[in-house]
């Protein structure tokens, strides 16, 4: 075997070690219409899993008007990702608000908020970081999060949403340095639909990062 053959198939392992390692991972396409999935927690709310042109999803009826959420994936503190796609539709001036969430109830949350033209990044009910971000109604949004070790008693959030049909972002879109550990918990995806229309949620994801992603 030539050095130069040797060369890269070590960068091809260094790569593939750097990609994003998938823990948990649904599409709904083997999930019973009408439930939510056994292995899913719902804190509240009427989700169930929805069929229509061939795709299923969990949809979140329109009402009532308030914050529902739902858990999946494994206990996980940092070096951990997750993604969904999130539809929802506006009515009027009355917009939907969205997103996903790592570290629990009281962790941190990526929200789309409509009506502010904003996209948001919280820990627990505390605004940490935000940035414009041009949600369409009907149109459906890949959110993703996630939560790494920046170095000794750091860590970093970050976050980024992108149009169905739109390249993902090079670069994160919004971030905050945290300096208490995070709790272990499991994954979320939320939504209040303020609309009054139901919000609809497909694809999640749960990956492993490393360090530097």
């Amino acid at each position: 075997m030539t050095t130069q053959l040797i060369c890269l198939i070590s960068l091809c392992g260094l790569s593939v070690l750097a990609e994003e390692k998938p823990l948990y991972e649904t599409n709904f396409e083997k999930a019973e219409v009408g439930k939510v999935p056994a292995d899913f927690l719902v804190l509240e709310g009427g989700f169930v899993v929805k069929e229509e042109g061939g795709n299923k999803f969990l949809e979140l009826p329109g009402a009532p008007l308030d914050t529902f959420a739902v858990q999946f994936g494994p206990t996980e503190s940092s070096g951990i990702a997750v993604s969904a796609r999130i539809n929802g539709t506006g009515k009027g001036r009355r917009y939907p608000s969205f997103g996903v969430g790592l570290n629990g109830v009281a962790g941190y949350k990526l929200q789309v908020s409509p009506a502010k033209k904003m996209l948001e990044l919280y820990k627990d009910l505390e605004l940490k970081a935000s940035a414009p971000y041009g949600w369409r109604s009907g149109q459906w949004t890949t959110l993703r999060l996630q939560v790494r070790n920046a170095g000794e008693r750091q860590w970093k959030i970050e976050g980024k949403a992108w149009a169905q049909g739109a390249a993902e972002p090079a670069n994160w879109m919004i971030a905050f340095d945290e300096r208490e550990a995070p709790a272990p918990a499991r994954a979320s995806v939320f939504g209040s639909p303020f609309s009054g229309t139901p919000i609809q949620f497909d694809d999640f994801v749960v990956s492993a990062v490393t360090a530097k992603q």
